[in-house]
C-alpha cells in the first residue's frame, strides 16, 4: 500500500472555513505520541526509512500501531510504502525492540483534527515544537497510480486556498531533529 501525502504549513482557522465550504465531514480530533526507533543493523536516516510506535488517544481510549515506512518513491510528494499493524501491548513491543538492539531515537507529539473530502483525508496538525500544518492524503495499491493521486491531492490543497508549491517533504521527525528538539 502506498500513502500519497502532500503537506504544507498553514493557518488552521482559514483552512477550517474552506473545509466547511467544501462540506468536509469531520472525523474527530486525536492526540498522537510517536516513538521512532534507530536500528542496530542500518541507518534509517540514510536509507530514508522509519520504524514507529504510535499511541493514538481520543475520547474513547487509546490504540497503538506499529508502522514501517519505506523510502520516498517520488520527488513531488511524501509518498512511501507503509505497512501498519495494531499492537495490543505497546510496552511489550518496545521491550522486544530494545532487546534486539533497537533504541528510541525521538518522540513526536501532535494533535490531529481530521476531515474527509471524497477519498482524501485532510488533517490539521499541531506539532509540538514544529508548528501548524495541513496534510492531504490518500492511499493507492500500485506505485503507477501515485502521480494521478498526488495531482488530485494537490488540486484539493488548492481548493483549500493553499499552494502545493509550498509542499514540505520533510517529516515531522526530520523537522524536530533538524531543530534539535527531538
Amino acid at each position: 500500500m502506498y500513502e500519497v501525502e502532500v503537506k504544507v504549513r498553514a493557518d488552521h482557522e482559514a483552512v477550517r472555513e474552506r473545509l466547511a465550504d467544501l462540506d468536509a465531514d469531520p472525523l474527530g480530533t486525536v492526540e498522537q505520541i510517536d516513538t521512532y526507533f534507530d536500528a542496530p543493523h542500518r541507518d534509517f536516516a540514510a536509507t530514508d526509512e522509519a520504524l514507529r510506535l504510535r499511541e493514538e488517544r481520543d475520547a474513547d481510549g487509546a490504540i497503538t500501531e506499529l508502522t514501517y515506512k519505506g523510502p520516498l518513491v517520488e520527488a513531488e510528494s511524501k509518498t512511501r510504502e507503509e505497512i501498519e499493524s495494531e499492537v495490543a501491548h505497546r510496552d511489550r513491543v518496545q521491550a522486544i525492540f530494545e532487546s534486539l538492539g533497537f533504541s528510541p531515537a525521538a518522540t513526536v507529539e501532535k494533535e490531529r483534527t481530521r476531515f474527509q473530502v471524497d477519498e482524501f483525508t485532510v488533517t490539521l496538525d499541531s506539532v509540538v515544537g514544529v508548528g501548524e500544518f495541513v496534510e492531504v492524503e490518500t492511499e493507492c495499491g500500485r506505485e503507477a497510480d501515485v502521480p494521478a493521486e498526488r495531482e488530485a491531492a494537490q488540486d484539493l490543497l488548492e481548493s483549500l486556498d493553499l499552494d502545493p508549491d509550498d509542499g514540505i517533504r520533510t517529516s515531522y521527525l526530520g523537522m524536530l531533529l533538524a531543530d534539535g528538539d527531538a
